[in-house]
């Protein structure tokens, strides 16, 4: 488990962004914490040079279509990195087991099927206070490090 916040970086060591385009796929479900995750992200993104216009948003109603949703980008943007926005929490039920595994393995299986990264911005928690902690709270917010890692690997794909 992280003890201190993540998500500082030297600015100086990521590459600039400003020619790339890139999508963010935001699921609706826990919206709290995904909109802190998708904020995280965006000014990452224009902090280190993408432009605002070069930033294509999708929302999909929760975690499970985020597989779909990126793969709709895929197909009718030109972009160099995406990165899947979602929120799961562990509740009474197995639901929790099923989702996570299956948007993990649909992520994965978009990279092996397509030239696109798609990075995996997804909280997986046991509990809320958790996701709090990891979308702007004490643990730093994973959606700046999703940003890094679309930024680094947008760089990889047009090499």
């Amino acid at each position: 488990m992280a003890t201190t916040n993540l998500s500082a970086y030297d600015k100086t060591t990521i590459p600039n962004a400003k020619g790339f385009r890139f999508g963010i796929v935001v699921s609706e479900w826990n919206n709290d914490i995904t909109d802190n995750l998708f904020k995280g992200a965006h000014h990452t993104l224009i902090e280190n040079g993408a432009l605002n216009k070069n930033i294509i948003t999708l929302n999909v109603p929760g975690s499970y279509e985020l597989i779909y949703g990126c793969k709709h980008l895929i197909k009718s943007q030109n972009l160099d990195a995406i990165i899947a926005i979602g929120n799961v929490i562990q509740g009474e039920t197995k639901h929790f087991d099923f989702v996570c595994e299956a948007v993990a393995h649909g992520i994965k299986d978009i990279n092996i099927q397509f030239d696109v990264p798609v990075i995996f911005c997804v909280l997986t928690d046991n509990t809320k206070q958790q996701s709090i902690d990891r979308s702007g709270g004490k643990h730093g917010n994973k959606g700046i490090e999703s940003a890094i890692a679309a930024i680094k690997m947008a760089v990889i794909k047009q090499s």
